[in-house]
């Protein structure tokens, strides 16, 4: 008797199917654990915050140290290539433009979060805490918050921290940057 099963894709057929134009110019799909998500179309409100955020990484100098990059893919082994909104990136002479970064080069992963809260936290976060993505931020925008996460392990991360929007968030993986992140809430 035969029994149907899913199929997934890794990352290499992923890429396949990019470079054949399968894709519709602007869809957004992410490969997550070897399936193909649409995700959500972004609305004002998160791409305003983004915008901030990148600003004010910029202000903060992040860019002397560091590569920002806006709402491209980190490799995340064979299966899982997420395109986080915000990703401050360990300098490389290619820009990356030879590969797409990976863990290791990844200094803080940013998430703006509205429609898709639930899905950050429970499907991509602990996705990025098991591929040991050092620091990871959900910039909570339904509430307010920004969700702090360090010390990645097996099953999610050990520290969690709230920080309000009148304080500044200051990544550990930058020395010295301070990021009022309050700003974007308006």
């Amino acid at each position: 008797m035969f029994t149907p099963r899913q199929t997934k894709i890794d990352v290499a057929r992923y890429h396949q199917m990019i470079n054949a134009g399968i894709f519709r110019p602007g869809e957004r799909i992410e490969l997550i654990e070897g399936e193909m998500l649409d995700m959500a179309p972004i609305g004002s409100r998160h791409a305003a915050a983004v915008n901030i955020l990148n600003r004010l990484l910029y202000e903060a100098g992040v860019h002397h140290v560091a590569e920002i990059s806006v709402q491209n893919s980190v490799a995340l082994g064979d299966i899982s290539e997420p395109q986080p909104d915000l990703l401050v990136l360990r300098p490389r002479a290619d820009h990356y433009r030879d590969s797409v970064p990976e863990p290791a080069d990844v200094l803080l992963l940013i998430e703006v979060s509205d429609s898709t809260l639930h899905y950050d936290r429970t499907r991509k976060l602990p996705l990025y805490s098991r591929f040991g993505i050092a620091e990871t931020w959900i910039v909570n925008l339904l509430e307010g918050q920004l969700e702090v996460y360090r010390e990645p392990e097996p099953h999610g991360y050990a520290f969690r921290e709230l920080v309000d929007p009148k304080s500044v968030a200051r990544p550990a993986g930058l020395a010295g940057v301070g990021i009022a992140w309050g700003a974007l809430l308006g």
